[in-house]
């Protein structure tokens, strides 16, 4: 079976205020076998909410809306369902008691507008809300001849969530056939798009069951695999041999199949080797630290280092000769290779990483631009350089730099 999420409020469409509840929501019915093919945030207008809940309809076997059952006259979503459905709402008077209850033991007394809320859809049932004034409603029936599942839930997480856990999950589960979702996510470090997918599409085209995405950004591309079947082990063997094939396609590159991350996968390596190690940074200003200090236990491989932005500091920190900048300039191999032999000595590391470029939106020249990093990394073994030049803002630039430097240590560990 399929789901559609609707998230009702104006308020959702203005820069101010996102939609959490859905990422929740999805979670969650993946974790019962249904597919969410639909998300859709519509305004708090009656003829809104009845145009995008009649396309629903016709769309997924289940539909929940999420919002628009508070008190004010901008809450529709009650009369917009039963609009659609054709059926007349009726006050509830045991919720209508159950309201006044809340409100009299809390102290207060209830205003008239919160009655609406004990307004149900005719054949609906009434979802408890143990943490809000707002009830859910179920409904389950025929739509157009087609079996459909309808829920309308509150806004609210705190409330969404609780009401959701307590009072649909098992009541979905049984209605549901026996189906799992199974997924895999694949990621791949410092390789374009395109390249990327002219490789594995030849491999992933030929399972028209397992739906295939892939997401880029920042030196990282992720293959997202997924797909359904009767059991999670069925499900699971039909993702677990396509990921198997694209692991081998890509090879060197693919650094996770499992959800780590980056630097998690660096640290992992450090500590099997029982290896060390120490950076100093110019253009990416401690970023590099950042990250690889991001996972918990990382005090165990990594020593530490120096931000170096200044000539004056690459020297008296990491020990790169003044004569060496002056000669090749700070953004230059022969610094890259400096700072990392340099913060390597220093910190007495097994590994040592050196970043010196420039991350603009100034600074460039015509023989170093903007984006242009050299990357370096030393052992006892001797020293890579990695001359790159990558394209977009300051922010960007930083980050792929950071990005291979990781991928650096990543590739010697291995």
């Amino acid at each position: 079976m399929n789901a559609e999420i609707i998230a009702v409020g104006s308020e959702l469409l203005t820069p101010f205020r996102q939609d959490t509840n859905s990422l929740y929501l999805t979670e969650k019915l993946n974790e019962l076998g249904v597919e969410v093919v639909f998300k859709t945030i519509v305004g708090d207008s009656r003829s809104h909410l009845t145009q995008v809940a009649s396309a629903a309809l016709t769309r997924a076997e289940i539909v929940i809306f999420m919002g628009g059952l508070g008190p004010t006259e901008d809450d529709l979503t009650r009369e917009a369902v039963a609009d659609t459905l054709g059926l007349e709402l009726r006050r509830d008077w045991d919720v209508l008691a159950r309201l006044e209850q809340r409100f009299a033991s809390r102290g207060m007394k209830m205003s008239a507008n919160n009655a609406k809320q004990a307004d149900v859809i005719s054949g609906a049932t009434v979802l408890p809300n143990a943490n809000g004034t707002a009830p859910g409603q179920w409904i389950s029936g025929k739509y157009d001849g087609k079996e459909r599942i309808i829920l309308l839930l509150p806004g609210p997480p705190h409330e969404l969530k609780a009401l959701f856990l307590d009072q649909c999950v098992e009541r979905l589960r049984a209605k549901l056939p026996p189906q799992s979702i199974a997924t895999r996510v694949i990621k791949v470090a410092m390789m374009p798009e395109s390249q990327c997918d002219a490789r594995i599409a030849p491999i992933y085209k030929r399972y028209s069951n397992i739906q295939t995405t892939i997401l880029a950004g920042a030196g990282e591309i992720q293959i997202h695999l997924k797909t359904q079947a009767a059991s999670m082990d069925d499900a699971q063997a039909i993702v677990d041999k396509l990921a198997e094939q694209i692991e081998e396609e890509l090879g060197e590159f693919v650094f996770s199949d499992n959800g780590d991350s980056l630097e998690q996968i660096v640290g992992y390596f450090l500590q099997m080797r029982n290896a060390t190690l120490a950076v100093a940074e110019s253009c990416t200003g401690g970023l590099l630290a950042e990250r690889i200090t991001s996972v918990s236990g990382s005090s165990r491989y990594f020593l530490g280092g120096a931000v170096v932005y200044s000539n004056e500091l690459k020297t008296e920190f990491a020990g790169v000769p003044p004569e060496l900048i002056q000669k090749h300039g700070a953004v230059s191999r022969e610094v890259a290779a400096a700072l990392a032999e340099g913060i390597l000595k220093r910190c007495k590391a097994t590994y040592g990483v050196g970043i010196t470029g420039v991350a603009g939106p100034a600074g460039g020249t015509a023989e170093k631009p903007v984006g242009l990093v050299f990357h370096a990394l030393a052992n006892e073994s001797g020293t890579d350089v990695v001359e790159r030049n990558f394209f977009g803002d300051r922010k960007r630039i930083r980050w792929f730099a950071s990005q291979q430097a990781l991928d650096m240590v990543r590739r010697r560990l291995t």
